[in-house]
């Protein structure tokens, strides 16, 4: 079931000034032309790099643990361009939220749109399987501008961001879907809906695999194929990619898997994560590295980001 809107007026206490303010600013910065937006996101991450220590440690882990050939001043390099990646994030993010489909449409090109007009062309709808890149809510948004198009998201915790996330998504797409709700994912599918959705976050619940990510073991999320099984929907990937300086973004749909779902969730699951993997290469930076994309399954595997003994 749809969320229903609750009135941004209830949400006007002190403890949400701070995020009235950054909002504001993040909308501000959306009606810049594309190379102030650059140079603001460039400032945005290279604060953050040095003001988020955390952050900044555990996409250190990361990228050391997927790019083991990187010496120590290579991965800080690729660190801080994935900040500077996570600064034009925020603004591409209001773009997703406020830009009109016209400001939109003018910065980006498609690449396969063939594929995801044939895979929809049997009335099933099309799960459009990405991974978390930093341009995730961007692309979702660019896809809105060619396809019917329902979003599946996890709720924050703020209630205030989750209004304005909801207000946003549901600007841009025809229906916002909770990742819990499988029977909206469904219903949305059978109505010839592409289902936009990013499974590369670790779970360690039931629908889940322990499947390799550049050779490391990962908890991966193995729903896209109970999804495509149940649904008898295609599974059609596509991947957003930020264009150096003022080129703009451009989209790329693959064509649908073939012979998938198998019979072998977690085989099916380990070929997403290579495919993930191959796609993450071309563009490393733009990849959500500050994620614990790692954290252990279980209780006796080792925490890669478990602070070093003092």
């Amino acid at each position: 079931m749809d969320q229903e809107s609750v009135p941004l007026y209830r949400f006007l206490a002190p403890r949400f000034w701070p995020l009235w303010l950054g909002l504001g600013v993040i909308r501000v910065l959306t009606w810049l032309p594309l190379a102030g937006q650059r140079a603001a996101g460039w400032v945005i991450g290279r604060v953050a790099y040095w003001l988020a220590r955390e952050r900044r440690r555990i996409a250190l882990i990361n990228i050391g643990l997927c790019f083991p050939e990187l010496d120590d001043s290579q991965r800080r390099t690729l660190a801080r361009r994935h900040f500077d990646s996570l600064g034009m994030s925020l603004i591409e993010t209001g773009m997703c939220w406020w830009a009109s489909d016209r400001r939109v449409r003018n910065r980006v090109t498609y690449t396969g749109l063939e594929h995801l007009e044939a895979a929809m062309a049997d009335g099933r709808g099309a799960i459009l399987l990405t991974g978390h890149f930093t341009t995730l809510d961007l692309g979702g948004r660019f896809m809105t501008l060619v396809a019917p198009v329902a979003a599946m998201y996890r709720r924050a915790d703020n209630p205030l961001l989750e209004e304005v996330m909801r207000r946003g998504r549901t600007r841009a797409a025809d229906a916002v879907v909770p990742k819990q709700d499988v029977r909206g994912t469904l219903r949305h599918l059978k109505a010839n809906r592409a289902i936009w959705y990013a499974p590369d976050q670790s779970h360690r619940r039931q629908n889940s695999a322990v499947v390799p990510f550049f050779g490391v073991p990962a908890a991966t999320n193995t729903a896209t194929s109970k999804f495509a099984r149940l649904a008898r929907a295609p599974v059609v990937p596509f991947y957003p990619v930020r264009l150096p300086g003022s080129a703009g973004y451009r989209l790329d749909i693959l064509p649908a898997l073939e012979d998938f779902p198998s019979d072998d969730p977690q085989a099916d699951t380990a070929r997403i994560n290579a495919l993930l993997e191959s796609r993450v290469r071309l563009c490393p930076e733009q990849y959500l590295w500050v994620h614990k994309r790692f954290k252990p399954p279980t209780p006796g595997h080792v925490d890669p980001y478990a602070a070093p003994p003092t």
